[in-house]
């Protein structure tokens, strides 16, 4: 299995690489996308301003609700606050990860999947700044393709480990 990375400068363009992605039969289970709540121009404003429960089923599916096409594309939506970084939101098998690795924040969650620390902690000063994360977790023979995919849509810092 090999991992490849990106970040996007708005949900659109995430939206759109994660609807191109599916096209070539990438499937929810090998695509992710973590954002944080109130990115680039307002994205998650929407979804409201008290973070109360987080993690509860109506706040992840406020949150889902907000990033429009990625969530419609994608299972497993989740609300998770992350030390340091503060509420994000995640679709994917990422989501599980992050859940189960908080204290660890983003960086710690892209360990798990392959992604060097200091690498993982670029990507999550990234998240920090209000980009997308998308990640797609796939087979070797797919690598070139979902990169390719992801840079056509305009995806910056794109990587595979």
């Amino acid at each position: 299995m090999s991992t490849i990375i990106g970040t996007f400068s708005s949900r659109e363009q995430a939206e759109k690489a994660v609807r191109a992605l599916r096209d070539k039969g990438f499937t929810e289970d090998e695509i992710s996308v973590v954002a944080k709540r109130g990115g680039q121009q307002g994205d998650f404003e929407t979804a409201g301003d008290d973070m109360g429960g987080m993690g509860g089923a109506s706040q992840g599916t406020a949150w889902g609700s907000a990033l429009g096409g990625v969530a419609g594309l994608l299972a497993g939506v989740g609300a998770l606050a992350i030390p340091g970084i503060g509420p994000i939101v995640a679709a994917g098998p990422l989501a599980a990860t992050l859940s189960g690795a908080v204290t660890g924040g983003v960086a710690g969650g892209l360990l798990d999947l392959g992604i060097p620390e200091e690498r993982g902690r670029y990507f999550e000063e990234e998240v920090k700044k209000g980009r997308f994360l998308t990640v797609i977790d796939t087979d070797s023979g797919m690598v070139e393709d979902a990169a390719k995919i992801m840079r056509d849509n305009g995806a910056a810092d794109v990587e595979s480990h």
